[in-house]
């Protein structure tokens, strides 16, 4: 019934198609029938002997009168070359019908991958989170193949059944005596074959299973390679994945060794049964054999070209019992109706106004009754950062998968400017929404390939561009083909910060109005993290952005942070409202930053590390800047060193960057410890303040030395100003340096 509702379902588009096959099917079975019932007596009047057509069928009572009246030296040739040209047209008619029926069971193969393939991007992410990819892929490879074949065999038992029926006919117009007995006898063939029929049924199962397993165990392991070769498992997994294709193999032949029983099973009982006709008709025409004898050897010839057909028939009946779990399989697999489906409303998104908001959103995921978020009610500004903050399992992802409707809530609802979300059309609302999160996924192509993803008719100078502003740019150009270097599978050849910064800079070609940051420097080293940070900075400004992190030293400048708690929003407000409170969020940064017995001498200690590290690179960038502005440098030496001095800025800005982290922690505890150690709190934010001298600085060499690398100084003359500008930068940087040491002095440890 299965393999019916596919064809029904899928060969719509084909009547045409279908009508061919079996016509020509039809046309080759007639033309077999008419040539078998005629090859006996022409060979009988080929070798002298009389043929007595009285009892024969009328069909050949016709064809024989037919050559009655032709000349004796003729007919017998012409009765000949009509045999052969019969058989001709019989086999060209279903060589025809067999490459219509292979041409359908291909282009129904190709439509049914095509509508496996828009299902699963049509469905909800909450499909792939249930079910395996290995066990996709190999639904959508090799079981829709087996299923198409399948309705492919349908056609075939079409024809097939024509087929018998002509031949039963011409059978039936004989004797239909002999024919009931005929009939009686290769019943008891297929019966005796529906053992091996119902262990192929069995056996095709357990084969989909096994090829599942198989799937996915090499998907697996493949996705996981870095990690089997890291423990050492190589062996472990190669035994595995061994026995599952041995194991499968053993399924594999167990099942062809069963089908394969089927032809000789039915070829013997078949011939027994046709030398039980032949004695049966001994019985029955015993009185007659003689006169009858040339239509009774016409019927054992007609009752002989029938068995292979009898044996086919079984063949199919085995094919479909084999198949049968992956029709099921793929039946399942193309519905629409059992598979989560986001709907798309009818209003398209022009742009952000005023602001989103979230109106009590309580959600459980599909098949789950408990709340992941409860009652959750914030509002996003448009041009504004919301940063959520908690602890893991709190919500946070939840919440923001909400937003470009991953999934829908549950309760409440989400508005942009009043109207709800599920109001707006589904493709334009992700359009307007960047997502760079933890997990960044690139693809086995090319650089070029993967920032232009969002904006596939970008251009060239919009692709360096966004590369630029997301600090990417200088490890591209080091890459051995730029911009169409192969990354890898999942960008496999790059390093981490270097994916994220990718995915920032596909973000920034693609300009979203809405961002969404997802833990996008938590798996980063620090200067990964730094340079990650400045082009997220550049990425979220003057844009709506929600932003989630596990470090609260990324969400500091956030206009609003919530923290979510249980699927509960339990604190709003800004970072230093936030701490005044002294609530989760103020015990939650405790923990991230040194714990509250976190004494000032450790800070202190700190410092001098991080002060020292600052003076190394500002005496090596400064020495760099006095190599360059004495010209005495070939154009390539010249080039390498602008190059270091500008590594070295960047180097020096992770660094303050870090140092700015400590004194703001410094100021933030500063109250716990004033009573106790006699703390100058003012002091503290003297050095911050002078910090933020140190950053602009930096900033104003970086941007300096960039003006020289990008050619925007038009002569020497003017590089080595701007080279000279860099160098009073950086000697003011060093005295402001000294200012903030000398400003530590007073803190007494």
């Amino acid at each position: 019934m299965s393999n019916i509702k596919l064809l029904l379902r899928f060969a719509k588009p084909y009547p045409a198609l279908i009508i061919i096959a079996i016509f020509l099917g039809f046309s080759g079975a007639f033309f077999n029938g008419i040539g078998t019932a005629l090859i006996v007596p022409v060979i009988l009047k080929i070798v002298g002997q009389e043929v007595n057509l009285s009892s024969a069928p009328p069909v050949l009572k016709v064809i024989m009168h037919s050559f009655e009246n032709l000349p004796e030296n003729y007919s017998l040739l012409i009765m000949a070359g009509a045999i052969i040209l019969i058989i001709f047209f019989k086999n060209l008619a279903i060589y025809s019908s067999t490459l219509a029926s292979n041409y359908l069971t291909r282009r129904l193969t190709s439509d049914m991958r095509e509508a496996g393939l828009q299902l699963l991007l049509a469905i909800d992410i909450d499909y792939y989170v249930k079910m395996n990819i290995g066990d996709l892929i190999n639904r959508l490879g090799g079981e829709i193949s087996r299923a198409a074949s399948t309705i492919g065999n349908t056609i075939k038992l079409i024809i097939l059944g024509i087929t018998i029926l002509i031949f039963v006919g011409l059978l039936l117009s004989i004797s239909w005596q002999l024919t009931i007995a005929a009939t009686f006898l290769l019943s008891l063939i297929t019966f005796a074959n529906q053992y091996a029929i119902s262990r192929s049924r069995r056996l095709g199962k357990q084969l989909s299973e096994m090829s599942t397993a198989y799937s996915i165990a090499v998907l697996e392991t493949l996705s996981g390679i870095k990690l089997v070769k890291a423990t050492g498992n190589e062996e472990r997994e190669f035994q595995k994945i061994k026995k599952l294709i041995r194991d499968r193999e053993k399924a594999d032949f167990q099942s062809q060794m069963n089908s394969e029983a089927i032809a000789p099973t039915s070829e013997v009982m078949g011939i027994a049964a046709l030398l039980l006709i032949v004695f049966l008709s001994r019985t029955f025409f015993k009185d007659q054999i003689v006169s009858l004898s040339a239509v009774l050897l016409t019927y054992l010839l007609i009752l002989l070209r029938l068995l292979p057909l009898i044996s086919q028939l079984n063949t199919l009946r085995n094919s479909f019992a084999n198949t049968s779990s992956s029709v099921e399989l793929v039946t399942d697999f193309l519905r629409y109706d059992n598979k989560p489906r986001m709907s798309s409303g009818s209003i398209p998104f022009t742009g952000l106004k005023k602001g989103i908001s979230f109106n009590n959103v309580s959600f459980a995921y599909p098949g789950h009754e408990k709340m992941v978020l409860q009652n959750v009610n914030l509002y996003l500004p448009r041009g504004t950062t919301l940063a959520l903050v908690g602890s893991s399992g709190a919500g946070k992802s939840t919440l923001a998968d909400l937003l470009p409707r991953f999934y829908d809530p549950t309760c409440g609802s989400i508005t942009i400017d009043g109207v709800d979300l599920r109001e707006f059309s589904l493709t334009s609302v992700r359009k307007a929404m960047g997502i760079v999160s933890q997990e960044t996924f690139l693809f086995n192509d090319s650089v070029r390939y993967n920032i232009a993803y969002g904006k596939p008719d970008a251009s060239e100078d919009e692709i360096i561009t966004a590369a630029k502003r997301a600090h990417a740019y200088e490890f591209i150009n080091k890459l051995p083909q730029g911009l169409d270097t192969t990354i890898g599978d999942r960008g496999v050849m790059l390093s981490g910060g270097q994916r994220q910064r990718l995915a920032i800079a596909r973000a920034l070609l693609q300009d979203p109005e809405i961002l969404i940051l997802d833990e996008a420097t938590s798996a980063l080293d620090t200067v990964s993290e730094r340079l990650v940070q400045a082009a997220i900075d550049d990425l979220s400004r003057d844009r709506t952005t929600l932003v989630i992190a596990h470090r609260l030293s990324t969400v500091q400048r956030a206009e609003q942070i919530a923290v979510l708690e249980r699927g509960c929003v339990v604190e709003v407000g800004t970072h230093e409202e936030l701490l005044q409170k002294g609530g989760y969020y103020s015990r939650l940064y405790s923990i991230q930053f040194g714990d509250r017995e976190l004494s000032p001498s450790k800070s202190q200690r700190s410092f001098i590390r991080i002060s020292h590290e600052i003076r190394t690179r500002l005496h090596s960038m400064i020495g760099f800047l006095l190599l360059l502005l004495d010209d005495l440098q070939k154009p390539q030496e010249r080039q390498e060193l602008i190059v270091d001095t500008q590594k070295a800025a960047l180097s020096l800005l992770n660094i303050i960057d870090i140092l700015d982290d400590l004194v703001h922690l410094q100021i933030q505890w500063q109250p716990q410890f004033l009573a106790q150690q006699n703390y100058d709190l003012a002091i503290h934010h003297l050095i911050s303040l002078s910090i933020s001298y140190l950053q602009k600085d930096i900033k104003e060499i970086i941007n300096l030395i960039n003006s020289v690398i990008n050619n925007s100084a038009t002569n020497w003359e003017a590089e080595n100003e701007l080279l000279e500008q860099a160098l009073q930068s950086a000697m003011h940087l060093f005295k402001t340096l000294e200012s903030i040491e000398d400003s530590m002095k007073y803190l007494k440890s």
